[in-house]
């Protein structure tokens, strides 16, 4: 009995979907959705290179010690890089005594478990960075893999860093309804175009890079901070870049050979 009412049940669902489908695509042509100020105005990520791009990218030191001393002077005022550890900054060119300094500069929480109380130390080399307690509204995200999180991961970062201003007047004219909310600010390149978080970046100069860096304009901070969270992401992108070349040269070579061994073993068969 099943086998004869199996093949009629998956034929309604079957019929029910493309009868759904196309009342779908019928609505959607004859009576298509209204138009809003995120539909017109949000802006894909702008275009910018870096160094790590390409299966044969690999990573700026100095551009990513530029861009650690942006965020530790700038963003890690409000978002953490719990998945980060301080000794893993010896990738970036620190040496032990940098990395042990660095780590010093930040009180890491510890839990006493036979107490239940919670108490701080200065940090050390296999410490993580520690969370950071904010007291504004919302939540901020961790930095750790917001590249690897967002479309176009550091064009993004890149985008949203630069994009600040003033909101146009045309969104206002066309959506008198989208207005900035107060305690928000205009973003075209943040999903809803409405952002809590301030602009931090604001001025050239803001971050002093030292001699042989060129200059903190604003494009080049967030540039260098957006290399700097390709890392925190993908801290091992320069080995994988390097294995995937020999695992394709690995793979040319035995093609060429199966190949050779192919018209060896078939050499004195005739078709």
């Amino acid at each position: 009995m099943v086998r004869i009412v199996a093949p009629f049940v998956g034929l309604f669902f079957a019929l029910s979907a493309l009868w759904a489908f196309v009342v779908g695509a019928e609505s959607y042509i004859t009576e298509p959705p209204a138009a809003t100020a995120e539909s017109v105005f949000h802006l894909k990520p702008q275009e910018v290179s870096f160094a790590s791009d390409g299966p044969f990218g690999r990573f700026d030191r100095q551009q990513l010690q530029r861009g650690f001393q942006v965020y530790s002077q700038v963003c890690s005022n409000c978002h953490a890089l719990k998945y980060v550890a301080f000794r893993d900054l010896k990738d970036l060119g620190y040496n032990d005594d940098e990395v042990k300094a660095i780590a010093a500069k930040h009180d890491v929480p510890v839990y006493n478990p036979a107490t239940g109380e919670v108490k701080t130390r200065k940090g050390m080399p296999a410490d993580h960075f520690p969370p950071v307690v904010y007291a504004g509204q919302g939540n901020p995200p961790d930095l750790s893999l917001i590249t690897k999180a967002r479309h176009e991961g550091p064009a993004y970062v890149y985008s949203l860093l630069t994009g600040f201003g003033d909101q146009p007047a045309e969104v206002l004219q066309r959506f008198p309804e989208a207005k900035v909310p107060d305690g928000l600010y205009w973003n075209p390149y943040f999903a809803n175009l409405n952002i809590a978080m301030p602009p931090p970046l604001v001025s050239d100069g803001q971050v002093e890079y030292g001699p042989g860096n060129p200059k903190p304009t604003v494009k080049q901070m967030a540039t260098d901070v957006a290399a700097f969270l390709v890392w925190t992401a993908e801290p091992k992108l320069e080995k994988r870049h390097q294995t995937g070349g020999a695992v394709v040269l690995f793979l040319m070579f035995a093609t060429v050979l199966a190949f050779m061994a192919y018209r060896n073993v078939w050499s004195g068969v005739k078709h």
